[in-house]
């Protein structure tokens, strides 16, 4: 042992390179990640008893969301479709907000209980679905702040259709999301300043649409490979964004999309061909997490669209890192947003209805109250999705808490 000591009292740092060059390779490390970690939200305004819908809330970047918008006050409804998924993240949130909430010794009140989360269930591959959710929100609110349309899918089977007929990446990520908005828009305009937050990616910079049938619906349209339909889907959603802003301009109503930037430790990456394989995750997990963001930083762009009074006035923008920021140029073609906004609602007019009897559901919930609990039908698939689920909230919990910062 003494002569272990001696080696270390008499050792020279500065007789090789070694530390300096480690030194410089971790500094360039931490560089590099805090630089790819993007911007926080600026602002820690508070959003008190305003109604925020968030979709997709129950784990990555949504569940983030949601956490962050319930912290400073707002009621957060999770609209999943993993029903149990969503209920576990709404415990777990308002368990971790109530930690965090001083106790005072005249108050006599649970911490979680001052926190409003409750999840709702939704499937964005069916309309029908969509329409009965927006229905029981209208039915027991008599407004919505705030609307995150943040659900999304990617690698899905192209060659499988939705119960409604179209191609899974087009519903899911945008023509569901735009439904569920023109559902809404009624309740979003009685706020006072109804917020509308699509969003998007940075994928839209390589998709293309056909001016002729910019939603590629067309029985001679050549069928996507997933990741071509995943940026197609995300530049609709860019170019929605745009024209719904000039629909919206007499309003008091914003509509604006981000992009989360790329982000690891969400379930996007489940039907991923690549990350299947457990080496290629092994090897590429290092790089991920130096190049890639976490759900709590992919979250903050949203989040300030959300909360922050400086963007009152803003509509009609795409943001990235907390800013606006510049678009493909397909995604500022005015005339292509005008064709695609045309015939999206050309198209859900075909399939279904654009409006929602408000009255008619709130005697459906006063007759039968379960209603308002909708959960998912029993399926292997959903068991099985509900166990994938579980088992990734509580490994990326775990590994991205330590990383992530306080929320104010």
């Amino acid at each position: 042992m003494e002569r272990l000591l001696t080696m270390f009292e008499e050792a020279d740092p500065f007789s090789t390179w070694w530390p300096t060059i480690a030194a410089l390779a971790v500094g360039l490390v931490i560089t590099v990640r805090t630089i790819m970690s993007g911007q926080r939200c600026p602002n820690d305004n508070q959003i008190k008893e305003q109604i925020v819908v968030v979709t997709g809330g129950n784990s990555g970047i949504g569940y983030e969301i949601a956490q962050a918008l319930a912290g400073r006050g707002g009621r957060i409804i999770l609209a999943c479709r993993n029903m149990k998924a969503a209920e576990r993240a709404a415990a777990v949130i308002k368990r971790e907000l109530g930690c965090r909430t001083p106790c005072y010794p005249d108050d006599d009140t649970n911490p979680a209980d001052r926190y409003f989360v409750e999840a709702r269930y939704l499937d964005l591959n069916s309309f029908r679905s969509v329409h009965h959710f927006a229905g029981q929100l209208m039915a027991e609110f008599d407004r919505v702040d705030v609307l995150v349309n943040n659900a999304g899918l990617v690698f899905a089977n192209t060659q499988l259709a939705t119960p409604d007929g179209f191609e899974q990446h087009s519903q899911v990520n945008y023509l569901a999301s735009f439904l569920l908005t023109q559902l809404l828009l009624p309740h979003l305009k009685r706020s006072e300043q109804g917020r509308i937050v699509f969003v998007s990616a940075h994928a839209h910079q390589s998709a293309k649409i056909d001016f002729d049938d910019p939603l590629n619906v067309g029985t001679w349209a050549v069928k996507f490979h997933a990741r071509d339909a995943f940026a197609h889907s995300k530049l609709a959603v860019l170019l929605a964004t745009r024209w719904l802003a000039r629909e919206l301009k007499d309003t008091s109503v914003t509509v604006n999309c981000c992009t989360p930037g790329l982000v690891r430790g969400t379930r996007h990456f489940r039907n991923s061909p690549l990350m299947s394989s457990i080496c290629v995750r092994v090897v590429t997990f290092p790089w991920m997490w130096i190049f890639m963001k976490n759900p709590y930083e992919g979250a903050q762009c949203a989040i300030r669209l959300a909360t922050d009074p400086q963007l009152k006035q803003v509509t009609g923008e795409y943001f990235n890192d907390c800013e606006i920021a510049a678009s493909s140029e397909p995604g500022q073609d005015k005339e292509l947003a005008k064709k695609l906004y045309m015939q999206t609602i050309k198209t859900l007019e075909s399939v279904t209805k654009l409006t929602v009897d408000r009255e008619a559901y709130a005697v459906k919930l006063e007759q039968e109250p379960e209603l308002r609990l909708e959960t998912a039908p029993e399926t292997e698939t959903n068991q099985a999705e509900d166990m994938d689920t579980e088992t990734e909230m509580e490994t990326a919990m775990e590994m991205e808490r330590e990383e992530q910062q306080p929320l104010e």
